[in-house]
């Protein structure tokens, strides 16, 4: 139960940076996704479509790891590991997703 929470918690947070994202950003038709090292943008995608992926790839994720917590049996040594993956996998996704909005911003100058 507790697995469900923190992927809630953290799908709604990813929602909401969205969300203020997409305010932030609203003069912007196409916002990057990717970029070089010399900090060059490689390519761009529409703004609903970019402010989505996160989100929506998070949510597959960690439902499908969930999922693997309340159906698989652990191996042995690793009983006590479902909350931590969890919690891990979250946190990853939630500081990629602000990593990327904070890349689009510098890019911008907004």
């Amino acid at each position: 139960m507790v697995q469900f929470i923190i992927v809630l918690s953290a799908i709604c947070l990813l929602i909401g940076m969205s969300v203020r994202a997409n305010t932030r950003f609203r003069n912007e038709e196409r916002l990057p996704m990717q970029w070089s090292l010399d900090g060059s943008v490689n390519w761009t995608a529409p703004r609903a479509v970019a402010l989505a992926l996160t989100p929506v790839l998070a949510a597959g994720s960690l439902a499908a790891t969930v999922a693997m917590t309340y159906f698989l049996k652990p191996r042995p040594g690793q009983e006590g590991m479902e909350l931590p993956v969890v919690l891990f996998m979250a946190t990853v996704f939630v500081a990629a997703h602000g990593f990327h909005l904070w890349m689009i911003g510098k890019t911008l100058k907004t």
